[in-house]
Formats: structure tokens, sequence, C-alpha cells
């Protein structure tokens, strides 16, 4: 299985790449926002992608998916884990950086995911369902900055033990303010700005 490809960039169009890479060249599909950050290469630049491989008995031709990050893929598994959302479809519907799609979901905003492509209210519903909760990790994590996702990863699995632990909330409500925090304030850097940024949220709802 192929899972990560480092070449010249031979050909690029809308939604995909051609790789040269020993000899052999590989077409991979590329969701809308790593396009993005490809725009600036030129053709026989070199290109490094990590790789999701799609490959079943209804769809025997192999696809290959490219992303700039291991965390990107590792989300995109987890989008793909919804029903009616294949990865044809997951590709087309990721216009925007997964950290927008993660807050979306973690903070259960029906309407932002909609504006998805492809994505309808059932489809934004199912996909809150199956995975609020699962991709806090994500949410801080910035678009070709694996150090930066890393970073704001730990800050947030800080403030999660501090909210449960010692504050006793449950975690999955503990997930979702953190996610609410991030979405707030997108120029969080540390554990403690993020669980003041929380605290501030709390006092905000009791307020109203």
């Amino acid at each position: 299985m192929i899972g990560y490809i480092q070449g010249k960039l031979l050909k690029k169009e809308d939604d995909r790449v051609l790789l040269l890479a020993n000899q052999i060249g590989y077409e991979v599909m590329i969701p809308a926002f790593v396009m993005e950050t490809l725009k600036s290469k030129a053709i026989g630049d070199e290109v490094s992608l990590y790789i999701y491989y799609q490959q079943t008995e209804r769809q025997p031709r192999p696809v290959l998916i490219g992303f700039n990050l291991e965390e990107e893929k590792e989300f995109f598994q987890q989008f793909i884990s919804v029903g009616d959302i294949g990865p044809l479809k997951a590709i087309k519907a990721m216009t925007v950086p997964i950290r927008e799609i993660a807050r979306a979901i973690e903070t259960e905003d029906v309407e932002r995911l909609r504006q998805l492509k492809g994505i309808g209210s059932r489809t934004a519903q199912k996909m809150i369902a199956a995975l609020v909760g699962k991709v806090t990790r994500f949410v801080g994590l910035e678009v070709g900055d694996a150090a930066g996702g890393g970073l704001m990863h730990a800050a947030s699995e800080q403030v999660l033990d501090v909210l449960v632990s010692q504050l006793g909330f449950k975690t999955a409500d503990a997930k979702q303010k953190i996610a609410a925090a991030l979405k707030r304030n997108r120029s969080l850097t540390t554990a403690e700005l993020l669980f003041d940024e929380v605290l501030r949220g709390e006092h905000i709802h009791d307020d109203r």
C-alpha cells in the first residue's frame, strides 16, 4: 500500500496532480484545501504528500488521495467513516482547512457544515452525531504546520485534563468548550491562554 510519495510535479489540474517518483507517474486526487497550498508549486518542483489509498470491490481502480500532513490524512479517515460520505464526496466537500471542519463538528454548527460542497443538513447532522468529541485534536491544526498543530493538540489535552479531573466537567462537555474557545479566538498559542478563554466563555454563558 502506498502511504507517502515524494516526487517531481509533472501536471496539475483542479482536483489532482501527476507526480513522477522513481520513473513512475502517480495520479493523486487533491482536496481543495490542500490544492490551495500547492498553488505556488510549478511544473518540475518537488512535492511530498501523505497518501490515503482507496480500493474496494465496488471501486476496483485504486485511488490515491494526497495530504500535506499525516494529521490531515487521519482526519480524512474519520470524515469518511460517516455514513453517506465516501472518499470522492469527501474530497469535494473539504473546501476549507480541516481545523475549521473540526471546529464546526465539535461546536455542532450545522450551518457551517452545510457550507461544505455537497453537504446538506441531514449529512451535517450525521457528521456531528458520529464525530463530535472525536476530532477535537484537529481543531488547532494549522495547514502546512505540523508543529503548530501538535502544540495546540498538547495544549487542548492539558486543558481537557484540568476541566475533567479538577473541575468535574464531563469529557464530551469539556471537549465542546475547548472547541468553542478555539473557534472564538484563533490566536491562542498556549494551554494557559486556552484555559482562560474557556473560562471567559463560561462567564459569558453565566451572564446570560
